[in-house]
């Protein structure tokens, strides 16, 4: 049975997600909810017409949520075509004022939950098979006031351009095209020659799911787009990257845009 996982399925994107899966992917059997709140996920499943859905209510902050997975995937060992890796958290604050167990939070869940989902499933996932995960493009503007946010986004982002590569097989021998990255041993994946990786940062109204359709496995950076329309609006040019406040300023004093 061709399967999907979406986490942080009970709201935001990640509802989305689940509401429109099956317009994109008429193929997908069943779908896998995973969320903290039950009703929220019960309430998704309901709308979702003519595919069989799991409700999994679990805490992916708590790692014990990960041990009840992991078993539920060696139980019924899906075919998994699709992960989406939704589920995030940010929160304002500046670092020593803000409670760790807040900052931490963010880690937990926008890094550490992400990765242990990916390699949790990935040995469930048939060749074709699809990874979405949400980033931001905080990943790319590092922000006081969401230092931590913006970090663990740009995880997301490095851990699925590097995943994208790690994951590309040569159909013939079945080794790895990427040897030259490092000296690693993908044995458990030889049977997933065609698996790729995809990010989204923001909803669109020309994609139901962002700035690249679900169904286009490319990872892509805003930061172009950032930049042109920088230049459009006010004639000032960067090429600094990440583009931060500071270097708004600095550039935009320079042109004499901003007086003392």
């Amino acid at each position: 049975m061709k399967t999907a996982i979406i986490t942080g399925a009970s709201s935001g994107l990640g509802r989305e997600f689940a509401r429109q899966l099956t317009d994109i992917f008429p193929e997908i059997e069943c779908c896998w909810l995973i969320a903290r709140r039950e009703d929220r996920l019960e309430e998704i499943a309901r709308e979702m017409v003519g595919v069989e859905t799991v409700c999994l209510p679990l805490d992916l902050c708590d790692s014990m949520s990960f041990t009840t997975l992991q078993e539920k995937l060696a139980a019924e060992k899906p075919e998994v075509a699709i992960l989406i890796n939704n589920a995030g958290c940010g929160y304002l604050g500046r670092m020593g004022e803000t409670e760790t167990a807040v900052q931490t939070r963010m880690v937990d869940l926008n890094v550490r939950a992400m990765t242990a989902m990916t390699n949790l499933v990935i040995p469930y996932m048939p060749a074709g098979g699809r990874i979405l995960n949400t980033s931001s493009i905080a990943s790319f503007c590092p922000t006081p006031r969401m230092t931590v946010y913006g970090a663990s986004k740009a995880y997301v982002s490095s851990f699925t351009v590097g995943l994208s590569e790690e994951l590309k097989f040569d159909e013939k021998t079945g080794k790895p095209l990427n040897n030259n990255l490092l000296d690693y041993k993908l044995s458990t994946f030889m049977d997933h020659p065609t698996l790729q990786a995809a990010f989204v940062e923001n909803p669109e109204p020309t994609s139901p799911y962002g700035t690249k359709a679900l169904g286009e496995p490319p990872a892509c950076s805003p930061a172009p787009a950032i930049r042109n329309a920088i230049l459009n609006a006010t004639g000032v040019a960067f090429d600094a990257c990440p583009i931060t406040p500071h270097v708004l300023y600095r550039g935009f004093k320079e042109a004499g845009l901003i007086e003392d």
